[in-house]
Order: structure tokens, then C-alpha cells, then sequence
């Protein structure tokens, strides 16, 4: 047992001396790591760019570079968060609360949302203020022409990047980029919006599951480091009293010894 208990003690005391710091420092590269994906049908925005007539979608003063970098250039970055109610854009002033506007592809005119649907302007409008940036529902969203992602990254059939799906309380919810929404469809292509019903699952699964990992990992990694901890305790009692032991055992052969000694003595004046 004491044998097993020393070998072992040997990978313990490698894995104790190592710098917590290194072991960190993995975790977060790992958990920070993102895979760009590509489109599968080749470039980004299939080599296009935004349509020139989004400055002036509804009347706003949409910054044309800001668009063709958010949308045609770009996987990760959003644009400013309330950019949607800045005084020369102010989304929702320009929308008719009583009626639902389809929101197309800045590149290639695809019909992509519908909203409000299943839920009034003012939720919609409040909800999309509160975080920042339009946001839809599955209900709104054109699912035929729309690619979620594993890791919530959104991307138009075009390619066109959209933004990122964000569950809210189990529900997806699509925060989306205004100036890739802002394309205009040609004439007599409009999307007939009042036969349509989306195929969205409330639910889809696909989003960002970086903290979720980062979460997980750091629970294995204290579970490990507390149990080394709780073995390299037990390994020290366990030494200490081997140690106490082998104490003991060597007062009790040199008592033992002594006393022999004694005795031989004894005997050898008696024999004197």
C-alpha cells in the first residue's frame, strides 16, 4: 500500500507544481477560439455588395461603408448598439404601427423578416430598444431564406451576414443588423407577406454556447484541482504516520537493542 501510495505521490507532486496560471491561460484560448464559418456557396455577399439606394431606406441616412463592411466583410462585429435610434435614423418613427413591413436583403433584395407577427409594434419596438438592435421572433422570420448557424451566426441565402440569434427565455430571438435589412425589392418582386407562415422552430438550439463551455470546463478543472488537493492531504497523513511508524518501530528495536546489550552485560560479569 505504501508502495502504491509513493509512486502515485510522484504524478501528484508533478501535477501540484504545475503553474495554475498555464492551465488558465488553456482554458480561455480554448473557450475564446471561434470557427469562422464560410458560405458554402462560395464569398461572402456572393462577391456583391449592399445596393446603393439603403442610405435612404424609409427616409434614414444609412452609412453606406458601415454597410458593406457589417454585412459583406465581417462574421463577428455589429454596428453600434441604438444605432436604430439615432436622429437620422430612428427606426420606428418611420414605421406605420398598424401594419407589418417586410425587411430585405441589403445585398439581394431577399424578403428575410416580417414583424410585427404574433405580437404588437410596441413589443416589438421596446424589445428591439432595450437590446440595442431590431429584433425578431420565429414567427417574423422568413426561414427559407435565412441560415442559422451552430454558434447563433446568421447569414441570408445570399450570404449576407444578418447578426446573431440570442435566446431570450428558451425563445429564439434574432438581434439583427438594421443596415443589412434595409435592401428594397424591384418593381413588381414585392414579398406577399399575408400568405406566408414561417417554419422557425420557437426553439432552434443554435447560438453562441462560449460561456456554457467556459462554465463546464472550469467546474472539471476545480473538480480535478480539489481532488489532487484532498489526495495530497490524504498522501501527507499517510506519510506521517509511516513516518510515526517507522518512529516508533526504530525507538522500539533500539530498546530492544539496549536491552540485550543490558543483559549481555549481566551475563558476562556473571560469569566473571
Amino acid at each position: 500500500m505504501f508502495l502504491f501510495i509513493s509512486e502515485t505521490s510522484r504524478v501528484v507532486d508533478i501535477m501540484m507544481t504545475m503553474k495554475l496560471q498555464h492551465l488558465f491561460l488553456a482554458i480561455l484560448m480554448f473557450v475564446s477560439y471561434e470557427i469562422t464559418v464560410v458560405n458554402a456557396e462560395g464569398e461572402q455577399c456572393g462577391g456583391g455588395a449592399p445596393m446603393e439606394n439603403i442610405t435612404n431606406f424609409l427616409g434614414m441616412a444609412l452609412e453606406y461603408d458601415l454597410a458593406d463592411y457589417i454585412c459583406c466583410n465581417n462574421h463577428i462585429n455589429a454596428e453600434d448598439k441604438g444605432y436604430l435610434e439615432w436622429p437620422e435614423i430612428n427606426l420606428f418613427s418611420r414605421l406605420d404601427p398598424k401594419e407589418e413591413i417586410v425587411f430585405y436583403d441589403s445585398v439581394c433584395a431577399l424578403p428575410l423578416f416580417v414583424a410585427p407577427r404574433g405580437r404588437s409594434f410596441e413589443s416589438f419596438k421596446q424589445e428591439s430598444i432595450h437590446h440595442g438592435w431590431p429584433s425578431f421572433r420565429p414567427a417574423e422570420i422568413v426561414s427559407e431564406n435565412v441560415i442559422i448557424h451552430p454558434d447563433g451566426r446568421m447569414e441570408s441565402k445570399c450570404g449576407t451576414h444578418l447578426g446573431h440569434n440570442l435566446p431570450t427565455n428558451g425563445v429564439d430571438r434574432y438581434c439583427i443588423d438594421l443596415v443589412c435589412i434595409a435592401g428594397t425589392p424591384a418593381a413588381g418582386k414585392e414579398f406577399d407577406a399575408s400568405s406566408y407562415t414561417s417554419s422557425a422552430l420557437n426553439f432552434s438550439g443554435s447560438y453562441n454556447k462560449t460561456g456554457e463551455i467556459f462554465m463546464i470546463v472550469l467546474y472539471v478543472v476545480l473538480g480535478v484541482v480539489l481532488a489532487l488537493l484532498i489526495f495530497y492531504v490524504s498522501r501527507s497523513k499517510c506519510r506521517g504516520k509511516k513516518n510515526e511508524q517507522d518512529k516508533m518501530k526504530s525507538t522500539s528495536e533500539e530498546e530492544t537493542a539496549s536491552f540485550s546489550e543490558g543483559r549481555q552485560e549481566d551475563r558476562d560479569e556473571f560469569n566473571m
